[in-house]
């Protein structure tokens, strides 16, 4: 019986294309193809990178949460860049870094855009399908997932558009280019609705806030566009949306919360120590759960968190009041101290009200440099930055646990913002790790974890260009518009309050920002204030309190940190080096106690623990690689006389000979006439033969010191 296909055959009916382009390049979004299963779904392409964008939600609410359970995964292929993967299982593993910030940069502006009071858990994912080094995709995938939500029938108030922003020659760049990217003092990646700013992710070479801004109002202009063609598809083929069940607290009974309790509420938070707060509102809780006793402990947080920010508004708009008494623009009482741990490299405290960060510094070889496996252009890491927050941090009684995304996510931020001042391997051949640990949190960890670090490389003898200190800026809202924001938040203002915007900078400029929102995006005007006051307070930081403790960098690294001597070497000596199976080097490395590096180009970097070893190192390589010029003087060692002539040691195992005629300008009649074993005499090389042989004059050597000394010239 024969097999009928024909009848089988897949068909697309719902298969549809859109183009447009994006910042200069081809922008496709296919849907109604692939992935028919979830609730949204697009591939994008630009250029020809593709990434391939999914939403799901599911059929219930999640019980027993107080939060919105949104999951973000942006998803590395090393297929997409073709390669393999590096790993012992030759597959995937858990997300890389890159990937678990590019998850957050997306997470971040698409999060406060759906209902608030939703707990259907929602998972957006991102699979980076093929990679063209030219166009991001970051970006790609950002307004893919926008997209796919939006034509989705989950609830959401998009949708939003990314766009990458550099600054290359002086001129504001869309989406930079690999190249363009290489040269950019500004890798800016900006996430906007149509009339607001929804996240801001930026990394600088001190750029000044003019730019930055002129760079932002720049790439919400190209977002505009692309969200006129989102719009577009999503009027086109976009699903009607679901409804959902909310999470809602009885208005009446919130009513009546506030009547009894909003009093005690705001005694209790009238107070600078968050122990203090935390302790005085565990009454006030536990006397709203035995008057309702129906309330889940889900449905207690939600009150409490209600009751929290209703004080913490109320005081900033109607009465310029913070909750620890300060003024809008007053920052915490300030420390800062280095040298605090003594064996370390570097270390250094800083303290900002309840928060302390202590940072330390470790240098090593290059060889200890971070090796990267992901699809991005970077293979390995110098500086590496890595930032801790523990749970005693917050007097939590928790056990340590593995470093969640927040973490990894601080640590990126700081080592953005100290990377532009970092020196360059040629000037400070180390790996450079720094570490922040949080010692005690009440809001701005990661700023802290910032200016902690700077103290720590400068304690260390790194020498940074300058020092960077950051700061964050807060927001609070009114319903008619109207806003007030205020420097240097708290833990109870960030959590309560509708912004967090860090930024990172030197006297010269910015170096890094991060902006999160708790509302539908920012105005212009509202990023324009943020950024002078930050500035100010950056200032103001640097000059009062973090240089009067180190005002430069020391001179010399610690004696604890490893020596570092830097040569070069012919590429063709490299082997000589090294040796037949690494013996030569290993034997130079057991000999001396020095750690070598050699890199392609001949450049050598050697480690010891202390100078005498990497000079021991050093001088042996310059033995094995010695080659004699010709015409040049050298002061060697006799070490060898026969009738014809002596043999003069130019340097260890590298000799050459000087034939008896060659001696004197007489006739010499026995070579111990002029020279024995064991003298020490000035030679010039007059040729090198075709077998590699050293051919010596001493005479010739001496007619030329002579003639040196007369005409007042050094001998060398």
């Amino acid at each position: 019986m024969a097999l009928e296909f024909a009848s089988r055959k897949a068909t697309f009916p719902n298969y549809r294309k859109f183009e447009t382009t994006f910042a200069g390049r081809p922008f496709v979004v296919e849907t109604g193809k692939l992935c028919g299963l979830a609730n949204g779904s697009a591939m994008i392409r630009y250029g020809e990178t593709c990434v391939l964008c999914n939403v799901t939600m599911s059929e219930k609410p999640r019980e027993g949460v107080d939060f919105f359970p949104l999951s973000v995964e942006f998803e590395e292929k090393l297929y997409a860049a073709g390669r393999i993967p590096g790993s012992f299982m030759r597959r995937e593993g858990r997300p890389g870094e890159h990937a678990i910030l590019s998850s957050r940069v997306v997470d971040r502006p698409i999060r406060p855009l759906f209902p608030k009071d939703m707990r259907n858990d929602v998972c957006v994912t991102m699979t980076v399908m093929s990679l063209d080094p030219d166009c991001s995709p970051e970006i790609a995938g950002m307004n893919g997932a926008s997209l796919a939500i939006a034509m989705s029938d989950i609830p959401w108030n998009g949708p939003i558009g990314g766009v990458a922003v550099g600054y290359v020659d002086g001129e504001i760049v869309l989406n930079p280019t690999k190249e363009q990217r290489e040269r950019s003092d500004l890798a800016l990646t900006l996430a906007a609705s149509m009339e607001k700013i929804v996240m801001i992710e930026a990394g600088a070479n001190e750029v000044t806030e003019e730019v930055m801004m002129d760079a932002i109002k720049a790439g919400h202009e190209e977002i505009k566009k692309l969200l006129t063609f989102m719009n577009g598809i999503v009027a086109e083929i976009g699903k009607p949306k679901k409804s959902f069940t909310p999470v809602e607290l009885d208005h009446a009974l919130l009513a009546d919360v506030y009547a009894k309790h909003l009093e005690d509420v705001k005694a209790a938070m009238n107070t600078d120590d968050k122990n203090v707060r935390d302790a005085a509102m565990l009454p006030i809780m536990d006397a709203i759960a035995e008057e309702h006793p129906e309330l889940s402990a889900a449905d207690l947080d939600l009150i409490s968190y209600k009751l929290q920010k209703k004080v913490v508004r109320t005081w900033l708009l109607e009465e310029g009041k913070r909750v620890d008494g300060r003024g809008i623009n007053e920052i915490r009482p300030l420390a800062a101290e280095v040298g605090v741990l003594p064996r370390v490299h570097g270390s250094g405290l800083f303290t900002r009200g309840q928060t302390q960060v202590l940072s330390v510094c470790t240098l090593n070889t290059l060889s200890a440099a971070q090796k990267l496996d992901t699809i991005w252009e970077e293979e390995e890491k110098r500086y590496m930055h890595h930032y801790n927050f523990p749970a005693y941090s917050t007097g939590e009684a928790r056990a340590a646990r593995s470093t969640n995304r927040r973490e990894k996510g601080h640590g990126a931020l700081a080592e953005r913002a100290l990377e532009p001042v970092i020196p360059s391997v040629e000037d400070f051949p180390y790996a450079i790790r720094v570490v922040s640990e949080v010692l005690s949190s009440n809001g701005s960890t990661s700023q802290g974890s910032i200016c902690g670090s700077t103290l720590a490389l400068m304690d260390a003898g790194v020498p940074i260009s300058a020092p960077v200190a950051g700061i964050s800026c807060g927001l609070i809202q009114d319903d008619d518009g109207g806003f007030t924001t205020f420097i240097d938040i708290q833990g109870v203002e960030d959590f309560h309050g509708e912004m967090d915007f860090k930024v990172a900078g030197t006297k010269a400029g910015i170096t890094a920002i991060q902006m999160d929102i708790k509302n539908d995006g920012l105005s212009h005007e509202i990023i324009k204030e943020a950024l002078a006051i930050t500035k100010d307070a950056r200032y103001a930081i640097l000059d009062e309190i973090m240089l009067p403790c180190i005002s430069k960098p020391r001179p010399d690294v610690a004696d604890t940190a490893p020596k570092m001597v830097k040569m070069k070497i012919d590429v063709d000596k490299i082997r000589e080096v090294i040796g037949s199976g690494g013996k030569v080097i290993q034997k130079i490395c057991a000999d001396t106690g020095a750690k070598i590096d050699i890199e392609d180009d001949g450049t050598i970097y050697i480690a010891g623990t202390d100078k005498a070893s990497c000079d021991a190192a050093k001088k042996t390589i310059e033995t094995i690689v010695f080659v004699p010029e010709v015409g040049q003087l050298y002061y060697g060692k006799v070490v060898r006389i026969l009738q014809f002539g002596a043999f003069v040691e130019l340097a260890p195992g590298k000799d050459g000979m000087v034939h008896i005629s060659k001696l004197a300008d007489r006739r010499v009649e026995k070579v111990e006439d002029v020279v024995n074993i064991g003298d020490m005499i000035w030679v010039k090389v007059t040729d090198i033969d075709e077998k590699g042989r050293v051919n010596l004059s001493y005479k010739d050597a001496l007619k030329e010191i002579k003639a040196k000394k007369e005409a007042g010239e050094p001998i060398k």
